[in-house]
């Protein structure tokens, strides 16, 4: 039975402005597919790995648009064709009383959205990740700053990526297995 092969390969740095020269160094050097994990947001390390927004922001606005045009539409129609009242003497196709309650069903499937569109988006709930492997990853939540190159890059190749991620002077580097 053969050795399962690598999630990729992981270098721990002691700061921030090391594992962002690392980061950039790999960019340089041809990696696309790479990760950092570090105790706090690293604003620089976001910027030299290419991450960009996530689309959860235009998922909650389509959903609450579609919710609210979903909730006035059922609103108007029940009120114009099945339930006819003549309340007030106002008509039963006065738009202004549907939008309260319009309003609130778009909030509402914004927010649903936006929770279930994370969710999905992160990849969760995922209760295990094999990057939970390596050695010392929990000190990403405490003093460490990690460099993480996945497997699924082209450029992968387990000792090529060691030596690669050696030369970066990392306190320590090593595989992480797939699982």
């Amino acid at each position: 039975m053969s050795a399962p092969s690598p999630y990729g390969a992981i270098a721990e740095f002691g700061d921030a402005d090391r594992m962002v020269a690392a980061i950039r160094h790999a960019r340089a050097a041809g990696w696309s597919r790479m990760e950092a994990h570090a105790p706090h947001p690293v604003p620089e390390a976001a910027v030299a790995l290419g991450a960009h927004a996530a689309p959860v922001g235009w998922i909650a606005l389509a959903s609450g648009l579609a919710g609210a045009a979903i909730a006035f539409g059922t609103q108007w129609y029940l009120s114009v064709h099945d339930y006819p009242l003549n309340v007030g003497g106002r008509p039963p196709q006065a738009w202004p009383v549907f939008l309260p309650a319009a309003y609130i069903v778009g909030v509402l499937w914004a927010a649903a959205a936006a929770l279930l569109g994370m969710l999905w988006l992160n990849g969760l709930p995922r209760l295990h990740h094999p990057v939970f492997f390596a050695r010392s990853i929990h000190r990403a939540s405490q003093d460490r700053y990690f460099l993480h190159l996945l497997a699924e890059d082209p450029l992968f190749e387990p000792q090529a990526a060691l030596v690669f991620l050696h030369s970066l002077s990392p306190l320590r580097a090593s595989l992480v297995r797939a699982a």
